[in-house]
């Protein structure tokens, strides 16, 4: 039933200024919405639609629950402006690291199997990474060294395994020569394109040298592709069909995958690249724009970049981990897990002053004010096209941002969207 407070919101938000890209729908439940205030909750279109007539994105779908239920639904802009297809609420976007998190539960799903521990040694599963090696710096120039100690289940759960994109100097060349990297005409942590199972890349990784000696320093790069091919060695099937059978589909996360289904395609939002004056242009086609999401070998998953989605299901997953590893009466993870996920592990290896961490697949918020107006104890993170998310344990909320901007530059879209909901939460919610 719509109320009539979701009325007067639908009203606020479908008068568009002048200018305006392309129409707005927003749909709103309950008549003072969980805590939040309809009226201000009408700015979160705005804020948006601003950054579309600036002509910095082509469009965005924002989504936000409270206790589990939608208090802020909406799509601006344009999925694809070149063919004037509005952006609407259902639209497929690339997550990119987004992936990440939905890699790590599956991981940790192995775990309270028993088919994994966190201290197992990653060369148990890719026998490359038995003895891997470090590049490090010398007063001559760079050297490699044994690594000092095994790269752990741990350490690739924390981005403390010393794994880069190999974009570093000294790797580039190394990494482009066993097509790796950034240096390949493609975008590091992209790998939609290989036409190899995601283990055969992995293999070769592992005779590559790494960024940093393991557990010395947290690193951002291909720790989560590697335990998506320690997931399929340890369960026994491909990623994508055990991210289906375990996550995805016991959630009805009816639109995440690897790859887009047939029949899907006008649900799949375009990318869009940044000129150099900041304004957008549609990007390319292949692996540095539209990617190979599509038409692609569809062979290679990339548990640290490769899945599709929509804003309601990956809300989906995160409500599931806001509430304690079950939703809906299925259960995914264990509480003690989901605990384990969402408190900060490496100390302060992710921050020196111990204001963020980062626990097994998530940044964490450990004081106030060092995500924007996050509560201490909230977690999440974001996607290389721009898409963020964030978990509010104390306020019992998830909001979730997709755009499709590559390379992203953060043009203050994720900061104005977390400000415009939280200045819109005004009350409590009832469990």
């Amino acid at each position: 039933m719509v109320t009539r407070a979701a009325c007067l919101l639908a009203m606020v938000v479908g008068a568009m200024p002048a200018g305006a890209q392309a129409p707005a729908r927003t749909s709103l439940t309950g008549a003072t919405p969980a805590g939040f205030a309809p009226d201000r909750l009408a700015r979160i279109d705005s804020a948006l639609r601003r950054y579309v007539n600036a002509n910095q994105i082509a469009g965005a779908v924002g989504l936000v629950l409270r206790n589990g239920k939608v208090v802020y639904q909406g799509a601006v802009g344009w999925a694809d402006r070149e063919v004037k297809r509005p952006m609407t609420a259902d639209a497929i976007f690339r997550i990119a690291s987004q992936s990440k998190a939905v890699t790590s539960a599956a991981a940790l799903i192995l775990v309270e199997e028993g088919k994994l521990s966190l201290n197992d040694p990653v060369g148990r599963w890719i026998p490359s990474f038995a003895h891997t090696t470090v590049a490090v710096r010398t007063d001559t120039g760079v050297a490699i060294v044994p690594a000092r100690r095994p790269i752990t289940i741990r350490d690739l759960l924390t981005h403390t395994a010393g794994v880069s994109y190999g974009g570093e100097p000294a790797l580039a060349p190394l990494y482009a020569a066993k097509g790796l990297g950034t240096a390949r005409d493609a975008y590091g942590w992209y790998t939609a394109d290989k036409d190899e199972p995601v283990c055969d890349t992995m293999d070769r990784l592992g005779t590559l040298p790494m960024a940093q000696q393991p557990g010395s320093a947290w690193v951002y790069g291909y720790s989560l592709d590697i335990l998506g091919c320690v997931v399929e060695r340890a369960g026994g099937e491909p990623l994508d069909r055990f991210v289906q059978e375990r996550i995805a589909g016991p959630l009805g996360m009816r639109d995440t995958r690897f790859f887009l289904p047939a029949g899907q395609s006008r649900r799949l939002v375009a990318v869009y690249t940044p000129d150099s004056t900041g304004h957008i242009v549609r990007a390319p086609d292949g692996p540095l724009g539209q990617g190979d999401y599509a038409d692609g070998p569809r062979r290679n998953f990339s548990g640290g970049a490769g899945l599709l989605s929509t804003a309601r299901d990956y809300a989906r997953f995160l409500e599931m981990i806001r509430n304690g590893g079950a939703l809906d009466g299925v259960r995914v993870l264990a509480p003690h897990t989901v605990a384990l996920m969402t408190t900060n592990q490496v100390g302060t290896l992710y921050r020196a002053d111990g204001s963020l961490g980062f626990g097994l697949g998530f940044e964490t918020t450990e004081r106030y004010g060092a995500s924007g107006f996050a509560s201490t104890g909230s977690f999440g993170w974001s996607g290389a096209y721009g898409s963020a998310y964030r978990v509010d344990p104390k306020e019992r909320l998830v909001m979730v941002l997709m755009v499709q901007l590559v390379p992203f530059r953060e043009g203050g879209i994720r900061e104005s969207f977390d400000a415009v909901v939280y200045q819109a939460l005004v009350g409590t919610a009832l469990k």
